[in-house]
């Protein structure tokens, strides 16, 4: 498999202004996306692990090389959500409805989840293998693949997500996240669903 390499965005950095600046984009992408896969490679090389995909990685190993491997996996899946803000619908939609009684409710439920997550970690979207969705909250690395859950959509909530744009101000950045996310993205994890 050879070493891994930071996924370009499908999106220039400015595409999501005013929500997510160019300017943390250049930072959160390129800098700290970057150095969770340069330390991942550097971290695997020589072990069991040198062939490994991010996903066998996360899924079996422990200390630094999970957390950077877990660190590089959640943001290529966070990155690749985002874009033109288009409409829920579809079963995704239906199945949320039918857990939270409306999308809003669910909305206001998952940004609440990220603001009240002590730290930083991630927020995610699951649904388990009998099809039933929920809210995780995982701190730092934290990733659904460890708990057999399919992660549909996921909010980052450490602070390189958003200080250079909203300070402390975590709660205002992820009610916003709304405004860019592809629910596409999230329709297609869900229907294509192992």
């Amino acid at each position: 498999m050879g070493d891994f390499i930071l996924p370009q965005l499908p999106y220039t950095e400015d595409a999501l202004e005013p929500v997510i600046s160019a300017r943390t984009l250049e930072y959160h992408h390129g800098k700290h996306h970057a150095a969770y896969i340069n330390m991942t490679n550097k971290l695997k090389a020589g072990t069991e692990y040198a062939e490994s995909s991010l996903e066998d990685i996360i899924t079996k190993a422990d200390g630094a090389l999970y957390n950077n491997a877990a660190q590089a996996w959640n943001h290529t899946f966070y990155f690749n959500q985002f874009g033109k803000e288009t409409p829920i619908k579809g079963t995704l939609a239906d199945a949320i409805v039918k857990k939270w009684e409306s999308i809003e409710k669910f909305k206001t439920e998952f940004a609440n989840a990220g603001a009240t997550l002590f730290g930083s970690g991630w927020v995610w979207l699951v649904v388990d293998s009998n099809g039933e969705l929920s809210i995780l909250k995982e701190s730092n690395a934290g990733n659904p693949l460890t708990k057999k859950l399919t992660p549909l959509l996921t909010f980052d909530v450490w602070e390189h997500a958003y200080y250079l744009d909203y300070q402390n101000l975590r709660a205002d950045h992820l009610n916003k996240l709304w405004n860019i996310l592809d629910w596409n993205i999230a329709e297609i994890r869900y229907v294509e669903r192992k």
